[in-house]
Protein backbone atom coordinates (compact mmCIF):
# COMPACT_ATOMS: atom_id res chain seq x y z
CA UNK A 1 0.00 0.00 0.00
CA UNK A 2 1.12 3.57 -0.63
CA UNK A 3 3.02 5.47 2.07
CA UNK A 4 0.26 8.08 1.76
CA UNK A 5 -2.46 5.58 2.64
CA UNK A 6 -3.14 7.29 5.98
CA UNK A 7 -4.54 10.27 4.07
CA UNK A 8 -7.05 8.11 2.21
CA UNK A 9 -10.33 6.36 2.97
CA UNK A 10 -10.83 2.83 1.70
CA UNK A 11 -14.25 2.83 0.05
CA UNK A 12 -14.21 -0.77 -1.20
CA UNK A 13 -11.65 -3.56 -1.59
CA UNK A 14 -8.60 -2.06 -3.27
CA UNK A 15 -9.94 1.50 -3.68
CA UNK A 16 -8.61 4.47 -1.69
CA UNK A 17 -9.93 8.03 -2.01
CA UNK A 18 -8.43 11.18 -0.48
CA UNK A 19 -10.70 12.84 2.06
CA UNK A 20 -10.89 16.06 0.07
CA UNK A 21 -12.42 14.19 -2.87
CA UNK A 22 -14.51 11.57 -1.07
CA UNK A 23 -17.88 13.29 -1.50
CA UNK A 24 -17.19 14.13 -5.15
CA UNK A 25 -16.28 10.57 -6.10
CA UNK A 26 -19.06 9.05 -3.99
CA UNK A 27 -21.67 11.21 -5.70
CA UNK A 28 -20.26 10.18 -9.10
CA UNK A 29 -20.41 6.51 -8.10
CA UNK A 30 -16.66 6.07 -8.42
CA UNK A 31 -15.99 4.16 -5.22
CA UNK A 32 -15.22 0.63 -6.42
CA UNK A 33 -12.95 -0.93 -9.01
CA UNK A 34 -15.67 -2.07 -11.39
CA UNK A 35 -17.25 1.38 -11.62
CA UNK A 36 -13.89 3.07 -12.04
CA UNK A 37 -12.79 0.74 -14.82
CA UNK A 38 -16.19 1.03 -16.52
CA UNK A 39 -16.05 4.85 -16.40
CA UNK A 40 -16.00 6.25 -19.96
CA UNK A 41 -16.80 9.94 -19.49
CA UNK A 42 -14.27 12.59 -20.36
CA UNK A 43 -11.58 12.51 -23.04
CA UNK A 44 -9.45 9.48 -23.80
CA UNK A 45 -5.90 10.84 -24.15
CA UNK A 46 -4.68 8.57 -26.91
CA UNK A 47 -0.94 8.54 -27.52
CA UNK A 48 0.86 6.77 -30.36
CA UNK A 49 3.40 4.99 -28.17
CA UNK A 50 1.05 4.24 -25.27
CA UNK A 51 1.16 0.55 -24.33
CA UNK A 52 -2.06 -1.43 -24.84
CA UNK A 53 -2.44 -2.12 -21.12
CA UNK A 54 -2.41 1.61 -20.30
CA UNK A 55 -5.20 4.16 -20.66
CA UNK A 56 -5.29 7.87 -19.82
CA UNK A 57 -8.51 9.83 -19.37
CA UNK A 58 -9.18 13.48 -18.62
CA UNK A 59 -12.55 14.21 -17.01
CA UNK A 60 -14.46 16.79 -14.96
CA UNK A 61 -16.39 16.32 -11.73
CA UNK A 62 -18.01 19.03 -9.62
CA UNK A 63 -16.23 21.76 -11.56
CA UNK A 64 -12.78 20.21 -11.08
CA UNK A 65 -10.59 18.49 -13.65
CA UNK A 66 -8.90 15.13 -13.10
CA UNK A 67 -6.57 12.78 -14.93
CA UNK A 68 -6.91 9.03 -14.58
CA UNK A 69 -4.36 6.39 -15.51
CA UNK A 70 -5.71 2.85 -15.76
CA UNK A 71 -3.62 -0.29 -16.12
CA UNK A 72 -5.27 -3.55 -17.13
CA UNK A 73 -3.34 -6.76 -17.63
CA UNK A 74 0.14 -5.27 -17.30
CA UNK A 75 2.46 -7.97 -18.70
CA UNK A 76 4.03 -10.06 -15.95
CA UNK A 77 7.48 -9.38 -17.38
CA UNK A 78 6.89 -5.64 -16.96
CA UNK A 79 5.55 -6.13 -13.44
CA UNK A 80 8.60 -8.09 -12.34
CA UNK A 81 10.83 -5.45 -13.91
CA UNK A 82 8.97 -2.78 -11.92
CA UNK A 83 9.30 -4.73 -8.67
CA UNK A 84 13.02 -5.15 -9.27
CA UNK A 85 13.85 -1.58 -10.24
CA UNK A 86 11.69 -0.02 -7.51
CA UNK A 87 12.85 -2.55 -4.88
CA UNK A 88 9.27 -3.19 -3.79
CA UNK A 89 6.35 -5.28 -5.03
CA UNK A 90 3.50 -2.88 -5.74
CA UNK A 91 0.82 -2.28 -8.33
CA UNK A 92 1.76 -0.36 -11.46
CA UNK A 93 -0.30 2.69 -10.50
CA UNK A 94 1.22 2.91 -7.02
CA UNK A 95 4.62 3.80 -8.45
CA UNK A 96 3.13 7.15 -9.46
CA UNK A 97 2.30 7.78 -5.78
CA UNK A 98 5.17 6.39 -3.75
CA UNK A 99 7.72 9.21 -4.31
CA UNK A 100 5.25 12.01 -3.51
CA UNK A 101 5.66 12.06 0.26
CA UNK A 102 9.45 12.32 0.28
CA UNK A 103 9.46 14.81 -2.59
CA UNK A 104 6.99 17.04 -0.74
CA UNK A 105 9.35 17.13 2.25
CA UNK A 106 12.13 18.66 0.12
CA UNK A 107 9.85 21.11 -1.66
CA UNK A 108 9.34 19.26 -4.95
CA UNK A 109 5.64 19.61 -5.74
CA UNK A 110 3.73 16.84 -7.51
CA UNK A 111 0.10 16.56 -8.69
CA UNK A 112 -2.47 16.04 -5.94
CA UNK A 113 -3.51 12.39 -5.65
CA UNK A 114 -7.31 12.11 -5.58
CA UNK A 115 -7.67 8.32 -5.60
CA UNK A 116 -5.87 5.11 -6.40
CA UNK A 117 -6.53 1.41 -6.31
CA UNK A 118 -5.52 -2.07 -7.38
CA UNK A 119 -6.59 -5.68 -7.69
CA UNK A 120 -4.21 -8.62 -7.31
CA UNK A 121 -4.38 -12.17 -8.54
CA UNK A 122 -2.57 -15.03 -6.83
CA UNK A 123 0.84 -13.64 -7.76
CA UNK A 124 0.56 -10.61 -10.02
CA UNK A 125 -1.52 -7.48 -10.46
CA UNK A 126 -4.75 -7.73 -12.46
CA UNK A 127 -5.48 -4.02 -12.71
CA UNK A 128 -4.73 -0.72 -11.01
CA UNK A 129 -5.45 2.99 -11.37
CA UNK A 130 -4.48 6.41 -10.08
CA UNK A 131 -6.41 9.68 -10.35
CA UNK A 132 -4.76 13.08 -9.93
CA UNK A 133 -6.25 16.55 -9.90
CA UNK A 134 -5.21 18.98 -12.60
CA UNK A 135 -2.39 21.29 -11.51
CA UNK A 136 -3.90 24.73 -10.79
CA UNK A 137 -3.26 26.99 -13.81
CA UNK A 138 -0.62 24.47 -14.82
CA UNK A 139 1.07 23.93 -18.16
CA UNK A 140 4.17 21.97 -19.10
CA UNK A 141 7.34 23.92 -19.84
CA UNK A 142 7.46 22.09 -23.16
CA UNK A 143 4.16 23.65 -24.21
CA UNK A 144 4.57 27.07 -22.64
CA UNK A 145 7.65 28.76 -21.21
CA UNK A 146 7.31 31.83 -18.99
CA UNK A 147 6.91 34.92 -21.20
CA UNK A 148 10.17 36.47 -20.04
CA UNK A 149 12.02 33.47 -21.50
CA UNK A 150 10.61 34.02 -24.97
CA UNK A 151 10.05 37.79 -25.10
CA UNK A 152 12.39 40.45 -26.46
CA UNK A 153 15.54 40.73 -24.38
CA UNK A 154 15.68 43.64 -21.97
CA UNK A 155 17.04 44.19 -18.49
CA UNK A 156 13.86 43.07 -16.70
CA UNK A 157 13.31 39.95 -18.81
CA UNK A 158 16.96 38.96 -18.51
CA UNK A 159 16.80 39.24 -14.72
CA UNK A 160 13.58 37.23 -14.51
CA UNK A 161 14.92 34.59 -16.86
CA UNK A 162 18.05 34.14 -14.75
CA UNK A 163 15.95 33.86 -11.61
CA UNK A 164 13.80 31.24 -13.31
CA UNK A 165 16.83 29.22 -14.43
CA UNK A 166 18.11 29.29 -10.85
CA UNK A 167 14.72 28.10 -9.51
CA UNK A 168 14.55 25.31 -12.06
CA UNK A 169 18.10 24.21 -11.23
CA UNK A 170 17.29 24.23 -7.51
CA UNK A 171 14.12 22.23 -8.18
CA UNK A 172 16.03 19.51 -10.04
CA UNK A 173 18.86 19.54 -7.49
CA UNK A 174 16.41 18.97 -4.62
CA UNK A 175 14.78 16.15 -6.55
CA UNK A 176 18.11 14.40 -7.18
CA UNK A 177 19.26 14.98 -3.60
CA UNK A 178 16.56 12.53 -2.46
CA UNK A 179 18.30 9.79 -4.44
CA UNK A 180 15.44 9.56 -6.91
CA UNK A 181 16.00 9.48 -10.65
CA UNK A 182 13.12 10.29 -12.99
CA UNK A 183 14.24 8.56 -16.21
CA UNK A 184 11.93 10.80 -18.26
CA UNK A 185 12.96 14.29 -17.19
CA UNK A 186 11.97 16.24 -20.26
CA UNK A 187 10.36 19.68 -20.05
CA UNK A 188 7.07 17.94 -20.87
CA UNK A 189 7.09 16.53 -17.34
CA UNK A 190 7.90 19.76 -15.50
CA UNK A 191 4.87 22.01 -15.06
CA UNK A 192 4.60 25.65 -14.08
CA UNK A 193 1.49 26.35 -12.04
CA UNK A 194 -0.09 29.26 -10.21
CA UNK A 195 2.35 31.71 -8.59
CA UNK A 196 5.02 30.19 -10.89
CA UNK A 197 5.29 27.05 -8.75
CA UNK A 198 7.12 24.15 -10.37
CA UNK A 199 5.66 20.62 -10.38
CA UNK A 200 7.07 17.27 -11.39
CA UNK A 201 4.67 14.83 -13.05
CA UNK A 202 4.62 11.25 -14.41
CA UNK A 203 6.50 9.62 -11.56
CA UNK A 204 5.73 6.00 -12.45
CA UNK A 205 9.32 5.37 -13.63
CA UNK A 206 10.93 7.37 -10.82
CA UNK A 207 13.15 5.16 -8.70
CA UNK A 208 16.20 5.04 -6.43
CA UNK A 209 18.88 2.98 -8.17
CA UNK A 210 21.09 0.86 -5.96
CA UNK A 211 23.65 0.83 -8.75
CA UNK A 212 24.48 3.27 -11.56
CA UNK A 213 22.90 6.24 -9.81
CA UNK A 214 25.26 8.62 -11.58
CA UNK A 215 24.40 7.14 -14.94
CA UNK A 216 20.71 7.87 -14.38
CA UNK A 217 21.51 11.37 -13.10
CA UNK A 218 23.34 12.01 -16.37
CA UNK A 219 20.32 10.70 -18.25
CA UNK A 220 17.94 13.04 -16.39
CA UNK A 221 20.06 16.13 -17.02
CA UNK A 222 20.62 15.12 -20.65
CA UNK A 223 16.87 14.80 -21.19
CA UNK A 224 16.30 18.21 -19.64
CA UNK A 225 19.11 19.74 -21.73
CA UNK A 226 17.82 18.07 -24.88
CA UNK A 227 14.22 19.27 -24.45
CA UNK A 228 15.18 22.89 -23.69
CA UNK A 229 14.70 24.86 -26.93
CA UNK A 230 17.87 26.33 -28.37
CA UNK A 231 16.07 29.38 -29.74
CA UNK A 232 15.28 30.54 -26.21
CA UNK A 233 18.17 29.23 -24.09
CA UNK A 234 21.79 29.92 -24.94
CA UNK A 235 24.91 27.99 -23.99
CA UNK A 236 25.45 30.61 -21.28
CA UNK A 237 21.96 29.96 -19.90
CA UNK A 238 22.68 26.23 -19.79
CA UNK A 239 25.99 26.74 -18.01
CA UNK A 240 24.26 29.04 -15.52
CA UNK A 241 21.75 26.25 -14.89
CA UNK A 242 24.46 23.65 -14.32
CA UNK A 243 26.51 25.80 -11.94
CA UNK A 244 23.46 26.55 -9.84
CA UNK A 245 22.38 22.90 -9.93
CA UNK A 246 25.85 21.77 -8.86
CA UNK A 247 26.28 24.61 -6.34
CA UNK A 248 29.58 25.76 -7.80
CA UNK A 249 31.13 28.92 -9.24
CA UNK A 250 33.89 27.25 -11.27
CA UNK A 251 33.89 23.97 -13.12
CA UNK A 252 36.11 21.24 -11.74
CA UNK A 253 37.47 18.38 -13.87
CA UNK A 254 34.67 16.21 -12.43
CA UNK A 255 32.05 18.74 -13.56
CA UNK A 256 33.57 18.88 -17.04
CA UNK A 257 33.42 15.09 -17.31
CA UNK A 258 29.79 15.15 -16.20
CA UNK A 259 28.90 17.79 -18.79
CA UNK A 260 30.64 15.80 -21.53
CA UNK A 261 28.59 12.74 -20.57
CA UNK A 262 25.39 14.84 -20.66
CA UNK A 263 26.31 16.20 -24.12
CA UNK A 264 27.05 12.69 -25.41
CA UNK A 265 23.74 11.35 -24.12
CA UNK A 266 21.80 14.30 -25.57
CA UNK A 267 23.46 13.74 -28.96
CA UNK A 268 22.43 10.09 -28.82
CA UNK A 269 18.81 11.07 -28.14
CA UNK A 270 19.01 13.55 -31.03
CA UNK A 271 20.26 10.92 -33.49
CA UNK A 272 17.38 8.66 -32.49
CA UNK A 273 14.80 11.41 -32.98
CA UNK A 274 16.24 12.56 -36.30
CA UNK A 275 16.09 8.96 -37.51
CA UNK A 276 12.37 8.94 -36.70
CA UNK A 277 11.71 12.34 -38.27
CA UNK A 278 11.30 14.29 -35.05
CA UNK A 279 12.53 17.78 -34.28
CA UNK A 280 15.54 18.21 -31.99
CA UNK A 281 14.59 20.99 -29.53
CA UNK A 282 18.00 21.99 -28.19
CA UNK A 283 19.37 22.37 -31.71
CA UNK A 284 16.40 24.44 -32.85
Amino acid sequence: MSPQSGLFTQTSPGVFIAGEFLDIFTEAGLTDLDSIFAFEQGKNLVKANLAKHRQRIRFDLAGRTFFMKRYTGTPIKQQVKNWTSHHVRASTAEYDIRPCGQLAKVGVATPKIAAYGFEWGLFSEKRSFVITEQIPQGESLERELPPFCTATHNKTNTRKKREFIARLADFVRRFHATGYRHRDLYLAHIFLGERERLYLIDLHRTFKPWLLGERFRVKDIAQLHYSTPGRHFTATDRMRFYKHYAGIERLTPKDKRFIRRVSTKAARIARHDVKHGREVPYQN
